[in-house]
C-alpha cells in the first residue's frame, strides 16, 4: 500500500457532507460488514459536479470513498462509468487483500448513483448523434474520453454478462467504435438463483466487471418496478385465467429494449446493439426483423413484438455467426465468459420453478380438480389447472391405451381436458390483438412456438395495423397451439406481424 496516498484520501474532507438537492445518490455496505460508502452528485451537460460523500467503518472504506469522489468530480459521466474496483484500488495505492472490499463498496456506491442518473431524463454525454460533437477532458486519474474525430461512431451494447453480448461488445470495439455497456436489472428475489438468471443483481455485477475488463463504461438500468407491473403481473394473470403467456416476448417488445435505446441515445450512442441471433432487413416500407443465420440459435421469435420504428435504432453484430463461432472468438480473446452456460429459465423463475413462483407471487395454490376427456367424462384428478399447458404430454397422471395430451384448461371450473394427438391437431388458429406491420396478403408462414419450425399459413385479407382478432389458416396439421403463446406471422424468414393465440 502507498501510505502517502492512503493518508491523503483518509484525511480528505473537502467533499465530505450531505447530498446536494436532487442529487443522484448511491450507497453500499451496511450491517453485515459494518462499513458504509455513500456517493452523491449532480449531472449537468454530461458532466458530474457537486460531488459529496460519506463513509463509516474502517479507514480503507473512508479513503476509497474519498478517492472516488475526487476522481469523478468535474469528469464526464462516461469516464465515471468506466471506474472499476481495480481503478479505485490503484488510486489509493493498492489495498491489501483483506481491505480490497473497501474499493468494492466505494465502486458499488458510485455505480448505484450512476444507475439513478441512467433512469433520469438527463443527457449523459454532451455529444449528440444527430450532429455537433462532444468536448470532454479526462476524469482526474481516469482514462481520456475520445473526441468525435477520434471515434467515428459511439454505440451502446446491451450487456447481460453472458458470452453473446460480451462478444458483440468486443467486435464493435475492434471495429473502432466507442462502446458503452448497458445492463438492465429486472428482478431481485431471494428465492431466485441469481447466478442462473439474466437481469438479476448478480448478473449486473458480472456484466459490469466484464465491461470494465474491456475498458468499457457501464450503466445499470433498473426496470424492476415496470417489469413487475407490465410483465410479471400479466404472466400471473395469464396462468390464473388458464393461458400460457410468453413473458420474454412482452419484455423485449414493450419494456427492456425500448428503455435501453432511450438510455443509449442519452449517452450519445448512435444505436443499441445486442447479442441476439437475428437479422434486420429492409423492404420498401422500412426495417423488419428476420431469422438469424444460425437456425439452432435463431431468436427472432423472442423479438417478434419489437415495433419496426425501434429496429432502425437497433443492431445485431452476431447476425452471421453461429454459437460455436462466438465461443471461439471469446476464448481467443481470453474472455472469462467464453464457456459460461446459458440461462435456461425465465429470469424470475430461475432456481424456484413455476409452481412455487405462482403460489408465492400469484396466490395460485394447488387445488384438486377433474381431468376430463373431450366428452366431459372424468378420467382422473389433478392439482390445479395452472400446472398444465395445452399440448403437454408428460405429467398428466392418467393411464390410457395411447398417449394423452392436454387439449384445454378451464380456470373457472378448474378442469383439464385431455385427448389423443389427433384430438389436438388443428388447421385453424384464432389470434387476438394482432399487429400487422405489412399487408396480410404477404403472410405465408407462422411460428406458433419458440422452438417449432415455421408452418405454411395464410390469413384473411387484412391491412397493416392492429386487429382485434384474425384467423390463421395452416397448410398442415399442428398439435398444441397453446392459448397465451405468441403467433409470429411471417413472409419467408421475415416477420411481418404477431399476435396472441386465443383461448
Amino acid at each position: 500500500m502507498d501510505r502517502e496516498l492512503f493518508e491523503h484520501y483518509l484525511g480528505d474532507e473537502s467533499r465530505l457532507g450531505p447530498p446536494a438537492d436532487n442529487a443522484f445518490t448511491g450507497a453500499a455496505g451496511g450491517a453485515a460488514c459494518g462499513d458504509l460508502s455513500r456517493i452523491s452528485f449532480l449531472v449537468e451537460d454530461g458532466r458530474i459536479g457537486s460531488v459529496t460523500f460519506d463513509a463509516e467503518g474502517c479507514g480503507a472504506t473512508r479513503a476509497a470513498t474519498a478517492a472516488v469522489a475526487e476522481t469523478i468530480d468535474g469528469a464526464p459521466v462516461l469516464d465515471a462509468a468506466r471506474l472499476s474496483i481495480d481503478d479505485v484500488d490503484a488510486a489509493i495505492g493498492a489495498l491489501t487483500p483483506a481491505k480490497r472490499h473497501a474499493a468494492q463498496l466505494a465502486t458499488d456506491a458510485l455505480h448505484r448513483a450512476l444507475s439513478g442518473a441512467a433512469a433520469s431524463n438527463l443527457p449523459l454525454s454532451s455529444f449528440s448523434p444527430e450532429g455537433g460533437g462532444w468536448a470532454t477532458t479526462p476524469a482526474q486519474g481516469g482514462r481520456p474520453s475520445p473526441s468525435r474525430a477520434d471515434s467515428p461512431e459511439r454505440v451502446a451494447v446491451a450487456m447481460s454478462g453472458g458470452v453473446d453480448s460480451a462478444v458483440a461488445a468486443l467486435l464493435e470495439r475492434e471495429r473502432g467504435a466507442e462502446v458503452v455497456a448497458i445492463t438492465v436489472k429486472l428482478w431481485a428475489d431471494p428465492d431466485t438463483d441469481g447466478a442462473k438468471a439474466c437481469c438479476s443483481p448478480e448478473a449486473v455485477l458480472g456484466a459490469r466487471a466484464l465491461a470494465h475488463s474491456l475498458g468499457i463504461p457501464h450503466f445499470t438500468l433498473d426496470l424492476e418496478e415496470e417489469f413487475r407491473r407490465r410483465v410479471v403481473a400479466r404472466f400471473i394473470d395469464g396462468y390464473t385465467e388458464g393461458s400460457t403467456p410468453n413473458p420474454c416476448i412482452l419484455c423485449n417488445g414493450e419494456v427492456r429494449l425500448a428503455a435501453m435505446v432511450d438510455l443509449a441515445e442519452r449517452t450519445g450512442a448512435d444505436r443499441l446493439l445486442t447479442g441476439h441471433y437475428a437479422r434486420i432487413v429492409e423492404d420498401a416500407d422500412g426495417p423488419l426483423l428476420a431469422a438469424g443465420a444460425d437456425a439452432a440459435k435463431d431468436q427472432s421469435y423472442m423479438l417478434a413484438a419489437l415495433p419496426p420504428d425501434l429496429l432502425g435504432r437497433l443492431g445485431f453484430p452476431l447476425t452471421e455467426l453461429t454459437k460455436p463461432e462466438v465461443r471461439t472468438i471469446a476464448e481467443r480473446h481470453g474472455l472469462s465468459v467464453a464457456r459460461k452456460a446459458e440461462s435456461q429459465d425465465l429470469c424470475f423463475l430461475a432456481g424456484q420453478g413455476k409452481r412455487g413462483f405462482l403460489r408465492r407471487h400469484g396466490g395460485l395454490e394447488d387445488r384438486d380438480g377433474a381431468v376430463i376427456d373431450p366428452a366431459g367424462r372424468t378420467v382422473g384428478r389433478h392439482r390445479g389447472h395452472h400446472n398444465f399447458t395445452v399440448g403437454q404430454r408428460r405429467g398428466i397422471g392418467v393411464s390410457a391405451p395411447e398417449p394423452l395430451y392436454v387439449l384445454a384448461t378451464d380456470a373457472g371450473a378448474n378442469t383439464v381436458t385431455v385427448g389423443t394427438r389427433d384430438d389436438l391437431q388443428t388447421r385453424r388458429v384464432q389470434v387476438r390483438n394482432a399487429v400487422l406491420h405489412r399487408d396480410g396478403s404477404r403472410v405465408d408462414a407462422v411460428r406458433l412456438r419458440y422452438r417449432s419450425r415455421p408452418l405454411p399459413a395464410s390469413i384473411e385479407p387484412a391491412a397493416s395495423g392492429r386487429h382485434e382478432s384474425i384467423e390463421v389458416r395452416l397448410g398442415e396439421d399442428f398439435a398444441g397451439a397453446s392459448p397465451g403463446q405468441t403467433a409470429v406471422l411471417m413472409e419467408g424468414e421475415t416477420i411481418v406481424g404477431h399476435g396472441t393465440i386465443a383461448v
